[in-house]
């Protein structure tokens, strides 16, 4: 397997885009990702796309090609990627075969979506689903989650607040972010009540927006006029779904850490910056224990002690995260491999960790079964 790099990334802005279409979102991003690198649109030789939910939302299919015309690509192999809320990252998976394998030198990766609803309204996903059709929607599963978490370990109610609380502040820094709003912990508990105990402020929105990355092998890296990045590791798992598994934790998270972390020859105690799927504020405490962050357990403690936070000892999530970055679902899991591009690079401004030189990639979707239909785990290296 030869090594793969990411050398240009891009991005628009995630927020409520009502006038903007899935491929002028997706077409942006990928201008930016192109610019980024310096490349031309004819050295690409094949483009992955990530989109959940078009067809269902704006009756799209075929986004991809849609996407990387408005950038004049075309005749090469495009793919079009539908994985839940790994969409994205799936699709840099795929592109993360096709250059270590030895197939392509230089690829594209997009991420585009538009999941913004009128207010009041139901995100109908998973209907197929037994636990759908009797009422377990997403802040409902979360929901159960954080009250065993509770049960189990003694996790407060302000340990899941102060994960909305940093969540936002770093939001605040993010100009690409939905939300730039601070809130107190009391403010995240006094907001509407979606699923005890899970509040408004504890749930992250629906979004629109794009992401993009230029993906490719050494060789062409040397050639890149930026700072190259390396993809040390690209793990994609799905779902035991055994419903007597401990419900406060994801094996398949664990089996993904442990293989990324084996592929990139590091452990968890080497990592610098983190980006988490936080769709609810439960599931980054929960993230921390399924990547080794800390032992099963102690992720409330971890939140509470401010290791997480931009100045701790491993910030999670200093995009602002799903929480307050937002979340079109098909671009967050390309979204977050740019911002630990950005952060490996020293170009994330004043949300900047200080000299990173390893960054972890992690996102997972799709309730099947009690459990995940899939997560992808990134780790990226200067």
């Amino acid at each position: 397997m030869r090594d793969v790099y990411i050398i240009g990334v891009g991005m628009t802005v995630f927020g409520k885009h009502p006038d903007r279409t899935l491929r002028d979102l997706g077409g942006e991003a990928s201008m930016r990702a192109i610019k980024d690198a310096g490349v031309k649109a004819k050295e690409i030789e094949a483009g992955y796309c990530g989109n959940a939910l078009g067809s269902v939302l704006q009756g799209e299919t075929g986004v991809g090609q849609n996407v990387f015309w408005e950038v004049g690509i075309n005749s090469i192999p495009i793919v079009n990627v539908e994985n839940a809320c790994a969409t994205g990252s799936t699709a840099l998976h795929e592109a993360w075969i096709s250059v270590a394998s030895g197939l392509y030198d230089t690829v594209i990766v997009a991420g585009t979506e538009k999941v913004v609803m009128p207010k009041g309204s139901f995100l109908d996903v998973g209907a197929g689903e037994l636990e759908v059709k009797l009422g377990e929607v997403f802040p409902g599963y979360f929901a159960l989650l954080a009250r065993k978490h509770m049960a189990s370990y003694g996790t407060t109610r302000e340990q899941l607040a102060k994960v909305s609380v940093k969540n936002h502040m770093n939001g605040t820094l993010n100009p690409y972010a939905q939300f730039q709003k601070t809130f107190t912990v009391q403010e995240v508990l006094d907001s509407p009540m979606i699923a005890d105990p899970l509040t408004l402020y504890s749930c992250c929105p629906n979004s629109d927006g794009a992401a993009a990355l230029i993906v490719c092998s050494r060789e062409r890296a040397r050639k890149a006029r930026g700072k190259p990045i390396k993809l040390a590791a690209s793990v994609l798992t799905t779902g035991i779904y055994d419903i007597q598994r401990d419900f406060t934790t994801w094996q398949m998270e664990k089996q993904a850490a442990e293989k990324a972390y084996t592929m990139a020859s590091v452990g968890p105690e080497d990592i610098d910056v983190v980006e988490v799927h936080d769709a609810f504020t439960i599931s980054e405490i929960l993230h921390y224990e399924g990547l080794g962050l800390c032992k099963p357990g102690e992720g409330g403690r971890l939140i509470e002690d401010g290791v997480t936070e931009l100045g701790g000892r491993i910030p999670v999530n200093p995009s602002g995260g799903l929480l307050s970055r937002g979340h079109p679902v098909g671009a967050s899991g390309v979204a977050q491999i740019v911002e630990i591009v950005w952060q490996l690079r020293g170009e994330a401004g004043r949300r900047q960790v200080r000299s990173p030189r390893i960054g972890l990639a992690q996102i997972m979707g799709g309730n099947k079964d009690g459990d995940t239909r899939a997560c992808t785990v990134h780790i990226l290296s200067k």
